[in-house]
């Protein structure tokens, strides 16, 4: 509700401002003078004033999401870098963004850990988070990116309604506020779209999907800034030696494709496993195949042009479909929304949807459990690369004590 209040508050300041200029000021000032030319000279001064202060508040609005949310490194965390290690041009711009190492005590597998690809998908960054604050590795490395289009956190979308900030209570009663970002690149760093994206595949897509970071892989070193980013990514799966990549994504309660597992068909059989044991644990997801002609996606490209298995995990967020209602930050946090349970009633939606809505603490159970399955079933199939981890949240402890239960205290 922050920046709601912050919006509200500017509309009426200007409102009074723009009433009492109008209707007292200009008016007295005027009288004074006498000279018709003067007062319009006054009038355009006063005209211009008030145009400075409206561009100077809406540009604290916009800049308040360039300051990264800490991210508190739990004592798995052996090493921290930076996108740019992997690609130095990346090196000072708004798209490099830390990537997270957490190094086990004994070798194993390598695991590459996506969040925040579509920064207005949370459950997913907050995920990655979750994991960089609490897991150690006992066998194999981690390599965690929770911001992944770190360009797209800087800015959100305006005319969706969307907030730029949402926050999570801790159980000290303090809380961490986290940035609710946008699906594209951030204008500043990337403008214009072009008419047609030429993907480096051949394939053509819309222009405005070359800002959109899961439709850029696998990149280009010396194209525009969301491929370089891509690209970068790539160059990790292949200096690292990556054996698994997991991408953390959120959609639409009346997308098809919801509280799902994508998988490359080199991941089948490490699918179909992990749907199996999720399912012994109570918890229902779906399995989706990669579709080879759906170009620029982590686990299409990613699995085409590596040796790693590639698999993205959706799970539903009424926070960014089509049917909601208004767009705040307790719908963010909640997903309590009345147009998702009626459509739900209507048999419109593809995910369980009731009352209690598809809270921000599900979301993150589901993904979070679901890294921890597809490495048990990564370690049955494959005992000479394992990816072993330590102290990863419980399901149901995430559901019953709530997020902040395990997210650390900023100082």
């Amino acid at each position: 509700m922050i920046v709601t209040l912050q919006s509200v508050l500017y509309r009426s300041l200007f409102r009074v401002v723009r009433h009492r200029i109008s209707r007292k000021v200009i008016p007295h000032v005027c009288e004074r003078i006498g000279d018709p030319l003067k007062k319009r000279y006054v009038q355009f001064i006063v005209f211009i004033a008030v145009v400075v202060v409206i561009v100077l508040l809406s540009g604290f609005s916009f800049t308040s999401m360039w300051k990264d949310p800490p991210i508190v490194p739990g004592p798995g965390v052996t090493e921290i870098k930076m996108l740019s290690d992997w690609l130095p041009s990346l090196a000072g711009t708004k798209s490099d963004t830390e990537v997270y190492i957490i190094r086990g005590s004994q070798p194993g597998g390598n695991l590459l850990l996506l969040g925040g690809n579509h920064p207005n998908e949370p459950g997913g960054m907050l995920a990655a988070v979750l994991m960089i604050e609490n897991v150690s590795s006992l066998a194999g490395t981690v390599y965690i990116i929770p911001r992944a289009n770190h360009s797209a956190f800087t800015h959100n979308d305006p005319m969706e309604g969307a907030p730029q900030f949402f926050s999570i209570e801790l159980p000290d009663g303090s809380k961490r506020t986290f940035r609710f970002g946008s699906r594209r690149t951030n204008p500043v760093s990337q403008w214009p779209d072009p008419t047609i994206y030429n993907h480096p595949t051949g394939s053509t897509l819309g222009g405005s999907e070359i800002s959109n970071l899961n439709r850029a892989f696998p990149g280009r070193e010396d194209g525009l800034i969301t491929e370089r980013v891509a690209a970068a990514i790539m160059n990790i799966v292949k200096q690292e030696k990556i054996d698994l990549v997991c991408d953390l994504h959120e959609s639409s309660p009346e997308y098809p494709v919801n509280n799902a597992i994508v998988f490359h068909q080199k991941a089948a059989e490490l699918a179909i496993m992990t749907q199996m044991m999720l399912e012994m644990e109570g918890v229902n997801i779906r399995l989706e195949e990669s579709p080879p002609s759906l170009r620029g996606l982590t686990h299409r490209e990613i699995g085409d042009n590596s040796d790693a298995y590639v698999v993205l995990l959706e799970v539903a967020n009424p926070s960014q479909g089509r049917l909601r209602g208004k767009t705040t930050e307790e719908l963010v946090t909640t997903g309590v929304d009345k147009y998702y349970l009626q459509a739900s009633k209507d048999g419109k939606l593809f995910a369980p949807y009731d009352e209690t809505g598809y809270p921000l603490e599900l979301r993150v159970a589901r993904h979070v459990t679901t890294v921890r399955v597809l490495l048990d079933s990564w370690n049955m199939m494959f005992p000479d690369r394992m990816i072993m981890l330590s102290d990863v949240p419980a399901y149901n402890a995430i559901l019953s004590d709530g997020l902040g239960a395990f997210l650390k205290p900023v100082s």
